[in-house]
């Protein structure tokens, strides 16, 4: 269920929970409420009312982050590979387009003529490419520590989560935007939606179960979301 509460949408997400739980989440500020299956529709309402104030401020700072301009892949633009930034160095040949990383520059060549959408999105090929390399390392990893096994898993980009997970379905999808990440933040977010697979919710037992698998969870987590953001349309 969708509601708009002073300009700002909320999804509420009925659950069978005992108490109400409000999330603003990265990257974008987008809000969600977790509430009991019981719960009326102008109780929930009343209570993001009160907290306002709070969400405003939780999204003011994620305006604040650092964040990438529009990227045109042009010469001298920032470029993030595992939490490293290089320098966009553009060359052009009428051969194959490649992207590769010397020093502390990318070098991509591609067709003088190419747009920067085709550029983006052979970019987002050569980043997938990667972050398929280092998932097929770390989830083996993980399955093994946890002893939880999806039962398949794909690379997608998205704007507002990191990681999602299907419970029915026990797949999971990992966000392409990881490989700019440290890899310590792509191993956090496999093991948050590996767990998701026994725990649904957020609760006690979800916190017990990265408590005991990853004990510095909370930090790594910080990390991802205080590293610099990507281009995003104003919300």
């Amino acid at each position: 269920m969708l509601i708009t509460i002073n300009d700002i949408d909320v999804n509420v997400i009925k659950k069978p929970i005992k108490n109400l739980h409000l999330y603003v989440k990265p990257p974008d500020g987008r809000v969600e409420v977790s509430a009991p299956l019981t719960m009326r529709d102008e109780s929930i309402e009343m209570f993001v009312r009160t907290r306002i104030g709070w969400i405003k401020r939780q999204r003011e700072e994620f305006d604040a982050q650092p964040r990438q301009t529009k990227r045109e892949y042009v010469s001298g633009e920032a470029f993030y590979v595992w939490g490293i930034q290089y320098y966009l160095l553009v060359n052009y040949s009428n051969k194959c387009n490649s992207l590769i990383l010397d020093g502390d520059k990318a070098i991509l060549t591609v067709h003088r003529e190419s747009t920067a959408e085709q550029r983006e999105r052979y970019v987002n090929e050569w980043y997938r490419e990667i972050l398929k390399v280092e998932i097929e390392k770390a989830l083996p990893k993980w399955e093994g520590i946890t002893g939880l096994h999806p039962s398949s898993w794909q690379i997608k980009n998205m704007s507002t989560k990191w990681g999602t997970c299907n419970i029915k379905t026990r797949k999971i999808w990992i966000n392409l935007q990881l490989a700019k990440k440290t890899y310590e933040c792509l191993e956090y977010v496999i093991l948050h939606e590996l767990i998701h697979l026994e725990e649904k919710n957020h609760d006690s037992a979800f916190i017990a179960k990265m408590d005991s698998f990853m004990p510095n969870w909370r930090s790594v987590r910080k990390s991802l979301n205080e590293q610099i953001l990507d281009y995003l349309p104003i919300y």
